[in-house]
């Protein structure tokens, strides 16, 4: 595996890492963006958690090297081992892990003293906003929701002033109604913080709300590393295909329709019609289009209760489950999935390099 390039002054999250453990070997090359999410997502036992625990220092057997930021944490070749409790890192488990005998605020504040006051970079009130926790403060932990657990754990974390955020499926243990609970503050961190988050999910619906870049591990490897949108709908991966199969796309609010409810959002490749009245004017959003809810013809449908209908040009194609194909559409500078029939397919003579008509049935807001 060809390493990762190294620079000093870096942002970002530089890695190289190499681990065997029995007949499991991690072998792990990575370049990650600063200020932004990355998922590590792929199938058990690829070795997510055991890139993360090596990041932290949890797993002194890693070998390699670590770059936070242009800070060294690791290198070997060199002789350098900063120790986990020396790496400014947020660590969140998928099991809260929380002081019983603490209230909230006390638990908050335990994060809180293992940074030096000059040294904070995240200060108490902005975690505790963040993360919606003003009115848990005085609770014990017992009284607690699992996913009001969670948000503590999450606000703990970044009460230490984290220069790296690691989360190993931070809702794996909760179940969908917490899940849906938790998500929206994830968002927010998303949007607001200005560090580096490492995110560890097998949960593809996850991934594609909340990161904005994805590591595909098999095996202890790097199978592919890029934009989120890019690798979604890349034909060469497992991603794209299967009953999940989605595209996300980024888009701005431009208009609404109050007569009908709607509301207009442009992008790359043309505008949307969303069912949901009240979005702002300009604001940013981040679209999912399943593969799924994308069925295509060759002239453009006007008798039809579709309202999303975009001209876009076959990429190319790829089989899926038996009987179905997978199709990668450019729609201007944007990527769409449709899943159609292998006969539809014969019918409509659909090669790359065609235009066709692409109808969605379905366009979820993620984010």
């Amino acid at each position: 595996m060809t390493a990762a390039v190294f620079r000093a002054g870096d942002t970002g999250v530089q890695l190289r890492l190499q681990r065997s453990h029995g007949t499991f070997e991690l072998d792990v090359a990575l370049d990650l963006p600063g200020r932004v999410v990355s998922a590590l997502f792929g199938p058990s036992g690829c070795g997510k958690t055991s890139t993360l625990r090596a990041v932290a220092g949890l797993d002194r057997a890693a070998r390699g090297r670590v770059v936070v930021n242009g800070e060294v944490w690791q290198d070997d070749e060199n002789k350098i081992y900063v120790p986990t409790h020396q790496r400014a890192i947020g660590y969140v488990f998928q099991e809260a892990s929380l002081f019983a005998h603490l209230t909230v605020q006390g638990n908050l504040s335990f994060g809180l003293r293992r940074v030096p006051a000059a040294q904070r970079r995240v200060a108490l009130e902005h975690a505790v906003e963040l993360l919606d926790l003003a009115a848990l403060l005085p609770r014990q932990e017992h009284t607690l929701s699992g996913g009001e657990r969670q948000r503590v754990a999450i606000a703990r974390a970044l009460a230490s002033s984290p220069s790296l955020l690691l989360m190993d499926e931070p809702l794996a243990a909760l179940d969908a109604q917490r899940k849906a609970e938790v998500l929206p503050y994830l968002e927010r961190l998303q949007r607001e913080l200005d560090i580096p988050v490492i995110y560890v999910s097998h949960a593809i619906d996850e991934v594609a709300r909340l990161a904005e870049h994805l590591v595909l591990l098999e095996a202890g490897r790097v199978r592919a590393s890029a934009a989120t949108s890019s690798l979604l709908t890349r034909l060469d991966l497992p991603l794209a295909h299967g009953d999940y199969a989605a595209a996300v796309i980024t888009a701005s609010v431009s208009g609404h329709d109050a007569g009908f409810g709607l509301s207009f959002a442009d992008f790359a490749g043309g505008s949307l019609t969303l069912a949901q009245p009240n979005l702002a004017l300009g604001q940013t959003l981040r679209l999912r289009i399943q593969a799924r809810d994308v069925s295509l013809t060759l002239q453009h449908q006007t008798d039809t209760s579709i309202l999303n209908i975009l001209r876009a040009t076959v990429a190319e194609l790829a089989p899926d489950s038996p009987g179905q194909v997978m199709l990668r559409l450019d729609v201007g500078s944007c990527q769409l999935l449709a899943r159609v029939s292998a006969k539809s397919v014969a019918a409509l003579h659909l090669t790359p390099g065609q235009t066709v008509y692409a109808q969605i049935k379905g366009v979820a807001i993620v984010g």
